[in-house]
């Protein structure tokens, strides 16, 4: 059978959430990276008008909630990441107004809205920070101003890197240094000093009092640094992320933020929640920040990270649960964002790699807990690892290609009155992967795998769609590749040559010449395409009992008492297959290239490729996945 069996008989207008005690715990939250969505006014770039014309898109696609990427002020040093004012929207995107139609208008379709916050810094354009290299002592409070190291204190203050690469500190003309752990561009804010805690309590309720349902906190592991910023006493501190503690992130103190915060959203009742964009060393230190009187949701990198192995999959998916379960928390689940390399070109390009992301999509949508998709995926959208060096906005790009003569700084334009420490001189470029190749993308794609770095932060380092940078930096220095263009090229909407629907005229990014059968108005209609997969998911997602949340106690009740089974049971199985049961439901995975014969675990009711049954036995296709009704 084919996924064009789509269980209308099955469905019914009820979810699985309310019943688990709060809807975001089996919720499908879509990503809208803003700039890429949908253009309104033909200048190339998407905004929020687009982003309001295409949610009947998400409505009939059936995910529950949309998170937005930022559109607030901003100089654009690193797509929207570098806030200069947290109140306003950036005329790129719209004007206040447009927001509050967006949200009114999702909220008439019963869709939730999301939207980022980024607290860990600022844009060198916020005022507090201009104030700050005017020399004002006060604003320098609220973020890291150092003395270096060195005679004549020409040295970092410390040995950390910019996740971009090169140092983490840029110098100002007095001679003091800031702290930026990002580009230069964005300075790190002080959490400790009590202005900035006010501040962002403010710029929440802002937000909450327009009606959005929550926010997708950036980098939430990172607003509290270790006392003294000790040195690391190591290079390559990038690849060290999520993987092993760091002094700059998950540091005990981000916790109390957390718990504050959610005391500010509980005010305002509706199930108004908080998402931590975290990386943390072990799946039980990423758990704390779901504790009940904490945040909602953490995002779980590891299973974005796993390889195509059943094995590595059961691990990841059995820690993760066990992990969040402890807490009373239910888990994340995510294939692809902004940050990473598209999971059909992670997979291996082509028709393998379009099938893995296929059978991958339903293994995901059938877990316990919540699941997150990024735009495009239910296209099967590719990586588009061809794009020109010139069109390129990536920072980590362009700070990874600095050459000889350059007069900014090694991120690009500097703050205003600042001078940067130096750059080391380049080196060759690294010779381009073939595209496509599995074997590129470095296997299982964790931050020490050549990905460099955590994989979902707005600009935290991940998978990238190519080489390295080429090595402006020394190689323990260098950050992310640079090259996360490749997986944010505006959207096919319909059409047989770009802009697809897009917009009016021709995107930021250049679309590939060939999406024309992958827009939204090719693939609707076509029972064995992509999209019409992920919307028979989404229904039978909705409709089957045994999906969808976990079974865990929620919020207080599940505090200090022994967490409920999420019901989900490991059947035996072949080499190579995954197959689990959950109530009145079963899953089977078949991760090997080649056909496998099982006993029937039920009645097929979707499949990303054609079942061979004969209600007894039933013959799985290669790289598939198919769900049974028990």
């Amino acid at each position: 059978m084919t996924h064009d069996s789509t269980a209308v008989q099955l469905a019914s207008s009820s979810s699985n959430a309310t019943a688990s005690g709060g809807w975001w715990r089996d919720a499908v939250i879509y990503q809208v990276y803003v700039r890429s969505f949908a253009d309104s006014d033909g200048d190339g770039i998407g905004d929020l008008r687009g982003v309001r014309s295409r949610l009947p898109h998400l409505a009939r696609l059936g995910v529950d909630a949309v998170w937005l990427t930022p559109f607030y002020v901003s100089p654009q040093a690193d797509g929207g990441y570098d806030v200069a004012d947290y109140r306003a929207v950036d005329p790129l995107f719209g004007d206040l107004s447009d927001a509050d139609e967006l949200v009114r208008a999702a909220h008439a379709l019963g869709l939730r809205v999301i939207v980022d916050v980024v607290p860990n810094h600022t844009s060198e354009q916020h005022p507090w920070f201009r104030a700050a290299l005017a020399g004002d002592p006060g604003a320098r409070e609220r973020y890291h101003f150092r003395p270096g190291r060195g005679p004549d204190g020409a040295e970092p203050p410390n040995d950390w890197e910019s996740i971009f690469g090169g140092p983490a500190w840029t110098r100002v003309p007095d001679g003091e240094w800031y702290l930026h752990l990002f580009a230069p561009e964005q300075p790190d804010l002080d959490w400790d000093h009590p202005e900035v805690a006010a501040e962002f309590a403010s710029v929440l309720r802002f937000w909450l009092d327009l009606g959005i349902d929550g926010f997708r906190i950036d980098v939430a592991h990172g607003m509290v640094k270790a006392p003294g910023l000790p040195d690391i006493g190591r290079g390559a501190q990038a690849t060290l992320i999520g993987t092993e503690p760091l002094p700059f992130f998950d540091q005990d103190g981000v916790h109390e933020i957390h718990r504050s915060w959610r005391r500010l959203l509980d005010s305002y009742g509706g199930g108004r929640i908080g998402v931590a964009e975290a990386w943390a060393p072990t799946s039980e230190r990423l758990a704390l920040y779901v504790r009940p009187d904490e945040l909602h949701q953490a995002f779980n990198f590891r299973f974005l990270n796993c390889p195509w192995d059943p094995a590595a999959m059961r691990t990841v998916i059995d820690e993760s649960l066990a992990a969040t379960t402890a807490v009373g928390a239910p888990t994340t689940w995510v294939l692809s964002n902004h940050d990473v390399v598209r999971h059909v070109t992670r997979y291996g390009g082509g028709a393998r790699g379009l099938a893995r992301a296929r059978a991958a999509a339903l293994l995901m949508l059938s877990l316990p807990g919540s699941a997150y998709l990024y735009q495009g995926e239910e296209l099967g959208l590719p990586e588009v690892a061809d794009l020109p060096d010139g069109v390129r906005q990536d920072p980590a790009f362009r700070r990874g290609r600095r050459r000889p003569g350059d007069t900014d700084g090694p991120a690009g334009p500097v703050p205003r009155g600042a001078a940067t420490a130096p750059a080391a001189p380049a080196a060759p470029a690294a010779p381009e992967p073939e595209p496509g190749a599995e074997a590129a993308y470095g296997g299982a794609l964790g931050p020490a795998s050549g990905a460099r770095a955590g994989a979902a932060a707005g600009h935290s380092a991940g998978p990238a769609a190519g080489p390295g940078p080429d090595a402006a930096t020394p190689p323990e220095a260098e950050g992310q590749d640079g090259l996360r263009d490749g997986c944010r090229v505006p959207l096919p909407w319909s059409g047989a040559e770009p802009p697809y629907g897009f917009g009016p005229a021709a995107g930021w990014l250049p679309q590939p010449a060939d999406w024309g059968g992958l827009s939204v108005a090719a693939q609707t209609g076509d029972p064995h395409s992509t999209l019409e997969l992920y919307r028979a998911a989404l229904e039978l997602r909705r409709a089957m009992p045994g999906l969808g949340a976990p079974e865990a106690g929620t919020g207080a009740e599940a505090w200090g008492e022994a967490p409920q089974a999420c019901g989900m049971r490991w059947q035996p199985a072949p080499e190579g297959v995954l197959l689990f049961t959950r109530p009145g439901f079963a899953c089977t995975l078949n991760s090997r290239p080649d056909p496998v014969e099982l006993p029937a675990p039920g009645r097929p009711v979707l499949s990303s490729a054609p079942v061979e049954t004969d209600g007894r036995t039933v013959r799985l296709p290669p790289d598939s996945c198919t769900w049974w009704s028990l």
